[in-house]
């Protein structure tokens, strides 16, 4: 089975990979051969049991390598994020709409070579939706983007389905919640905030709160992130039928219940957090859903989310180390 990873050198890539290294199987089929693409060359994980071919490249000019002949499993995490996205409607629209039409190209490729259609795992975003802060999504809700980023997703969702519906792929698209923590250093994402009020303080840094303690947002960990997108890759899509996109079953989180969670794992770090209201940031991650109810994400066996306090935990346990050396901190 050979795999390719679009958007390999982001954070999730980087795991998902790593994960992928350590397994060296999908269910119950060998890994064969891995391929990581970036906008620069994504480092391979370390220990493989399979070839790791990496390169580097524009999505908007995909190069066969990226995708290449025999490919079984395309998983596409490149994306412009949401902050970014909007203030720059050009770009956004150049990566994250036309960059997965060329995705969508070369699966068609691959099928009408007469292979059979690669699965097409793609990471689509709560900020598709909107409703605010006393919103609980049903599984049916409509898409109202208040966001060119949640726009362009949207857009990708229908495009990536029809895709699907016409045998050029089979897809599945996750919706992902708000990722806490991420490791390294702050992004341009609207909701970055949200694991720099964890990361930070854990590192022994300031940092600033856009928006008050009883803000609330649908979260996912990395770990379960990366659960999820490895059921994406092996599930059995028959139950689907031509609705393909998946609201993941996240976690619900205030401001207040992180930074006490933070506090359950790193005593005094809470005092760390500033706030400093922007109205601008407030009015982006505002507008996007604060809860979902995930009834068929949990009957197709995507798996329910761990407490919060876990989360803290675990990028203690994953990251924390890593993104100390990374960003020169004393440890």
């Amino acid at each position: 089975m050979h795999i390719s990873i679009l958007g390999a050198g982001g954070f999730l890539g980087r795991k998902l990979a790593a994960r992928f290294a350590r397994q060296g199987s999908l269910g119950a089929r060998p890994i064969s051969s891995l391929t990581l693409f970036d906008l620069a060359e994504p480092p391979p994980p370390p220990h493989p049991k399979f070839p790791v071919h990496t390169l580097a490249g524009d999505l908007t000019a995909l190069p066969e390598a990226a995708i290449p002949p025999g490919t079984d499993i395309v998983v596409h995490l490149a994306a412009v994020v949401s902050a970014q996205a909007e203030a720059d409607y050009d770009l956004g629209l150049k990566v994250n709409l036309h960059g997965t039409l060329r995705v969508i190209d070369a699966c068609r490729r691959l099928a009408a070579a007469g292979g059979k259609p690669p699965r097409l795992v793609f990471t689509s975003s709560v900020a598709s939706f909107s409703g605010g802060q006393d919103a609980v999504l049903a599984d049916d809700a409509r898409q109202i983007p208040a966001n060119s980023y949640g726009a362009e997703k949207a857009a990708a969702e229908l495009l990536l389905a029809d895709a699907s519906r016409r045998g050029f792929l089979d897809a599945v698209l996750l919706r992902l919640p708000t990722i806490v923590v991420r490791p390294g250093r702050p992004n341009r994402a609207a909701s970055s905030f949200f694991s720099a009020i964890l990361r930070e303080p854990l590192l022994g840094l300031g940092t600033d709160l856009p928006v008050p303690d009883s803000f609330a947002a649908w979260l996912a960990s990395p770990r379960r992130a990366v659960d999820w997108l490895i059921h994406a890759a092996w599930m059995d899509t028959a139950a689907m039928g031509l609705d393909r996109s998946v609201n993941p079953p996240g976690l619900r989180a205030t401001v207040a219940d992180m930074l006490a969670a933070l506090e359950a794992v790193q005593p005094g770090a809470a005092a760390l957090v500033r706030h400093a209201p922007d109205a601008e940031i407030a009015a982006i991650v505002g507008a996007w859903p604060a809860a979902f109810a995930p009834r068929r994400a949990l009957a197709l066996g995507f798996a329910p989310h761990e407490p919060l306090v876990e989360v803290v935990r675990a990028f203690v346990a994953d990251d924390l180390a890593a993104t100390r050396a990374e960003r020169g901190l004393a440890a």
